[in-house]
């Protein structure tokens, strides 16, 4: 299946994400152009953004962190992130 934000390619969920650090509370704040924004209660400093919201996107899609990588944009807002295994539907978590 094929999506703006994201990709699905068997159980493995490939999102496109545009990360706003420094927000008040991590949350889902719609979508941004072709990517799916989320606001982030972390600062941009020595990763600690990129670690919040690995496990941020592990709750959301219900997996352990270790089925979360960031495979792309690591000093970026734009981030690709895979998540394995899921049964958790990508449209459901703007839903929520």
């Amino acid at each position: 299946m094929l999506n703006g934000w994201y990709r699905c390619e068997g159980d493995d969920i490939t999102l496109t994400l545009h990360v706003q650090p420094g927000a008040k509370r991590s949350e889902i704040a719609g979508l941004h152009s072709e990517a799916l924004k989320i606001r982030l209660a972390a600062p941009p400093v020595e990763g600690r953004a990129n670690e919040v919201l690995l496990k941020f996107i592990a709750e959301l899609f219900e997996v352990p962190l270790r089925q979360v990588t960031l495979q792309r944009g690591v000093k970026s807002r734009q981030k690709v992130i895979l998540v394995q295994s899921s049964s958790v539907a990508p449209e459901s978590i703007i839903r929520a």
